[in-house]
């Protein structure tokens, strides 16, 4: 039969464990509630990339220099999940930083992000790639969101403006890229990436297409519409208004523009009865409108779904043109 100490002994014993447990406890909530993001990461580290093309959900991107880059669409955000993370180019990602992730921009480079509902207009360096949900133009940083004024909404239509590239140990330098050329090297398709299939999808009768060519078997996602080339000044100071600060980074105001309706583009063709048949073959999902525009002296078919009533309606006729065989569609400002 086992010996029991007396009473008094097993209560003080009882209670200096207790002590013990409340002071880990209470430890262990002090270090808890520290928060782990505070501290900014280590900038730049990372290297210039372009990239091959790539294939996500069925989409191929291309990833290329493209200096005339001015494109819309819908903003999302991404930040604690990834926070600390590498980055498609190899650097750390910081949410508190001033950065995105865009799908085929070189890395790293400077862009101008301006929010089409507010006129906030801020300048970020690109070292990721994405986002990939359908639909979505840029990923912004937590800060840039906030920025932005979007974070709490999610998402936020707006205008990419390319500016130039950006320096390796981080940040964007003056704010108007790096003055040496970045010239891309020649893409090259890996022979597993030319054999890979994407989902069937249905065809169109009589339609052929002057755009970038996938690899066989896979769907092409649409060239984007490109406006006139800017300048980098311009893309910096033309119609800034009322600076926040002297920091380039931060938000500053600008005139928006346009009736800022949410559109599907279908695709952009150089042939008209392309474009035709195209809208033919979406009649039934809402109304559908060819616009033409002129890139370079060369005349451009838009062929379009809308204006849509928001983000949700334009991310539901996206996927019922997607279904009709133009996995190439994206949502667009206008």
């Amino acid at each position: 039969m086992p010996v029991r100490a007396p009473a008094r002994v097993q209560c003080v014993a009882r209670a200096l464990l207790a002590s013990l447990a409340l002071a880990l406890l209470l430890a262990g909530c002090g270090t808890a509630d520290k928060p782990t993001s505070a501290a900014p990461l280590k900038t730049g580290g990372g290297y210039y990339k372009v990239g091959n093309p790539y294939q996500i959900g069925g989409i191929w991107y291309y990833p290329r220099e493209d200096e005339k880059y001015n494109a819309t669409g819908i903003a999302s955000w991404y930040g604690p999940q990834f926070h600390g993370k590498q980055t498609a180019n190899g650097e750390i990602f910081d949410q508190n930083a001033m950065t995105a992730a865009h799908p085929t921009l070189p890395m790293p480079t400077i862009a101008r992000v301006t929010n089409l509902e507010n006129g906030r207009s801020v300048i970020v360096r690109i070292n990721d790639r994405g986002p990939f949900a359908a639909g979505r133009e840029i990923d912004m940083s937590k800060r840039a969101a906030e920025e932005l004024g979007f974070m709490m909404k999610g998402t936020a239509k707006v205008r990419v403006e390319y500016i130039g590239r950006a320096p390796l140990d981080g940040g964007i330098g003056d704010g108007r890229a790096v003055a040496e050329t970045f010239i891309a090297p020649k893409v090259e398709t890996p022979p597993d990436e030319r054999r890979a299939t994407a989902a069937p999808l249905t065809s169109v009768a009589a339609v052929s297409t002057t755009e970038l060519a996938a690899p066989a078997g896979a769907a092409s996602a649409a060239p984007q519409s490109i406006a006139p080339a800017r300048t980098v000044q311009s893309a910096l100071s033309d119609a800034a208004m009322e600076p926040v600060r002297d920091d380039p980074t931060v938000t500053q105001y600008r005139p928006v523009t346009g009736t800022g309706g949410i559109y599907v583009q279908a695709g952009s063709f150089q042939n008209l009865q392309n474009a035709q048949a195209v809208r033919q073959q979406l009649a039934g999902l809402g109304p559908v409108e060819i616009q033409t525009t002129t890139v370079e002296g060369t005349p451009f078919y838009r062929v379009r779904l809308g204006p849509l009533s928001d983000v949700p309606a334009a991310d539901s006729s996206l996927q019922s043109v997607v279904q009709r065989g133009h996995s190439g569609a994206r949502i667009v400002i206008d």
